[in-house]
């Protein structure tokens, strides 16, 4: 799909984001776990386990990421919800 350049750019661009000059490795690892689980990128949700598994990141730790992603996401869906009662406004003290 990507010309010959831009894959050249963009796999570097990837490759640099594992070289963290701020974040270690762990924290590399959940965070991209955390990304690909609220992006819905399976293939990335696999990679990810895997190298958290390599990394000795334990069953609680990945717990815990994906439970940090369910509450952004249900937050989301509840300010997206607000916003629409807002934007056209409905008032559910209106329904029963």
């Amino acid at each position: 799909m990507l010309t010959k350049n831009h894959q050249e750019k963009y796999s570097a661009f990837y490759e640099s984001t594992h070289k963290n000059e701020y974040l270690d490795s762990k924290v590399e690892l959940l965070v991209g776990l955390s990304a690909a689980m609220a992006m819905n990128c399976a293939p990335c949700v696999r990679y990810y386990l895997h190298e958290a598994k390599k990394a000795n990141i334990s069953k609680g730790e990945v717990s815990e990421v994906l439970a940090k992603v369910m509450a952004v996401s249900a937050g989301q869906k509840r300010l997206q919800f607000q916003e629409v009662l807002s934007n056209n406004s409905i008032s559910l003290d209106d329904y029963e």
